[in-house]
């Protein structure tokens, strides 16, 4: 009987602890979800620097017009298109198709295909 207390009381000494880390790093990891406006570019300014060096954060507001592969997509917002390859770790609540308006946040990169690789997006 002592020795299962004993136990008991072990296992709670270390899982407790652990329990409670585990919630705080979750907490840490919650996304801030802003609505409001932010300065966005367009994409026939980013289009205007396609120096092979540049690179830049950036945030873009259109839809995804056209899927290539698996990441890659096309992109408008109603000036000029642009290739947009979006991280496999951005998980969408909903399904969007080429009427979904959408805010990138990413970096663009010039060269011979410029191109925003995206972080994030948002629904509008």
């Amino acid at each position: 009987m002592i020795k299962n207390t004993v136990f008991a009381i072990a296992t709670a000494a270390i899982i407790l602890p652990t329990a409670a880390l585990a919630s705080e790093h979750n907490k840490n990891e919650m996304t801030l979800n802003y609505s409001g406006p932010v300065e966005t570019v367009s994409v026939a300014d980013l289009l205007s620097d396609t120096s092979m060096f540049t690179e830049k954060e950036t945030i873009v507001e259109g839809h995804l017009i056209k899927q290539i592969n698996a990441d890659t997509f096309i992109f408008s917002d109603g000036t000029k298109e642009i290739q947009v390859e979006i991280d496999d770790d951005i998980n969408m609540p909903a399904a969007i198709n080429a009427t979904t308006r959408l805010r990138l946040y990413g970096e663009y990169e010039g060269g011979n295909t410029p191109e925003i690789e995206v972080d994030r997006i948002q629904l509008l």
